[in-house]
């Protein structure tokens, strides 16, 4: 007897990412999933070095080269026409467009090709829900009546790491049209728990680009006064600055922070390890955030979280249970945290277990992300 076929075979998926290390680095797990329900599965990506990796799951990408730091609408509708004419020749039946360059090239390309069916994945606000100034409200504004109006169909379903950026854009985080996902998700078994190193001093890491967004600046501020003010604490700091991000810190900078506990390692391939050589995964990010991936790196491995209280990290991390919550910017408030942290071990390894608990049990996994956007495409492609 012949066995059936997947029951969504012949159906097409496409990805519309801004860089293939971020597809390759965040959503795999996804692009896994529809390939378990039989989809044919397509990433359309800026191609540099991780073409190899997405392909080794039997996944196609196609190139296209779009520059991910400019919304010049010239340059972005340019790259939607190139789009459009890909997601023709590949038959989409869903277009899943990831982060804001790519929803609004790939909404527009997806309304020309007349694809119905859309999913917008809003991987953070960056700049715009950072920005309290006219500018950004202005934008905002503006972002909410093109995701909302001429890019979105009655098929669209949003996809949002956290509810503030639902309401940003008009958008209740009950409706239907909504789904509220834990990131992109982590894998426990890749970041386990790992014996806390001894202490003192209290090790913290931030792993993540070298961006001022991110408050790289605020926390190596932070571990000065703290040590100044006679709290043992180290800070290193691991990731590269992005040449493509006009937020990039420069490497002289970084170089010139790296003494008197202050550490900058570049980038790493190796994050679980680098959090079990550390007590605190720390990110004091000025906004902008989805759902952070190096935070759920570090609660999954059993860490506690230091972190801003805006949307995204705030929702992972409940203040004085996995970590602890400071204002974005707020030097003082962070000096304080890590003179607490230094000060209590014991309230370390119990927010490091609170952390991976909240991982397990939250829905923060990447199985659990992964169903969750398996159910969605189910969903678009039921007859």
């Amino acid at each position: 007897m012949t066995a059936s076929p997947p029951p969504l075979a012949n159906k097409n998926l496409v990805f519309v990412a801004t860089e293939d290390w971020f597809f390759a680095s965040h959503f795999l797990p996804m692009a896994r999933a529809a390939l378990r329900m039989g989809l044919s599965v397509t990433v359309v990506t800026r191609v540099r070095e991780h073409r190899a990796v997405i392909e080794a799951d039997g996944i196609r990408v196609v190139p296209l080269e779009a520059e991910r730091s400019s919304l010049n609408p010239m340059a972005a509708g340019y790259a939607a026409g190139q789009l459009a004419a890909i997601l023709k020749a590949l038959k989409a039946d869903i277009v899943h467009c990831i982060a804001l360059r790519g929803i609004l090239v790939g909404g527009t390309a997806a309304a020309m090709a007349g694809i119905p069916a859309r999913v917008f994945a809003l991987t953070g606000l960056g700049l715009l829900g950072a920005r309290e100034d006219m500018t950004g409200r202005l934008s905002r504004v503006a972002l909410k009546g093109l995701i909302r109006g001429p890019l979105a169909s009655r098929q669209t379903r949003f996809l949002f790491e956290n509810p503030d950026d639902a309401r940003a854009l008009g958008l209740d985080p009950s409706d239907t049209a909504v789904t509220l996902v834990g990131g992109a998700g982590v894998d426990p078994d890749s970041f386990s728990p790992r014996p806390l190193p001894p202490a003192p001093p209290l090790k913290v890491a931030i792993v993540a680009r070298m961006l001022w967004s991110k408050g790289i600046d605020v926390a190596v501020e932070a571990v000065r006064r703290a040590r100044a003010g006679g709290a043992a604490v180290e800070l290193s700091l691991y990731g590269a600055p992005d040449p493509s991000n006009r937020r990039a810190i420069p490497e002289a900078t970084l170089r010139d922070w790296s003494r008197d506990g202050i550490a900058w390692h570049g980038p790493t391939r190796d994050v679980a390890g680098i959090f079990a050589a550390h007590h605190v995964g720390a990110l004091p990010s000025r906004g902008g955030e989805g759902l952070p991936r190096t935070l759920l790196e570090a609660a999954s491995c059993g860490r506690a979280i230091l972190t801003s209280d805006v949307p995204g990290c705030r929702d992972l991390v409940r203040d004085g249970i996995e970590g602890l919550l400071v204002p974005p910017g707020d030097v003082a408030a962070l000096t304080a945290a890590l003179t607490r942290l230094a000060a209590d071990p014991a309230l370390v390894a119990r927010m490091g277990e609170a952390a991976r608990a909240r991982i397990l049990e939250g829905g923060y996994t990447e199985a659990a992300v992964a169903a969750t956007v398996a159910g969605l495409y189910a969903e678009l492609l039921a007859p």
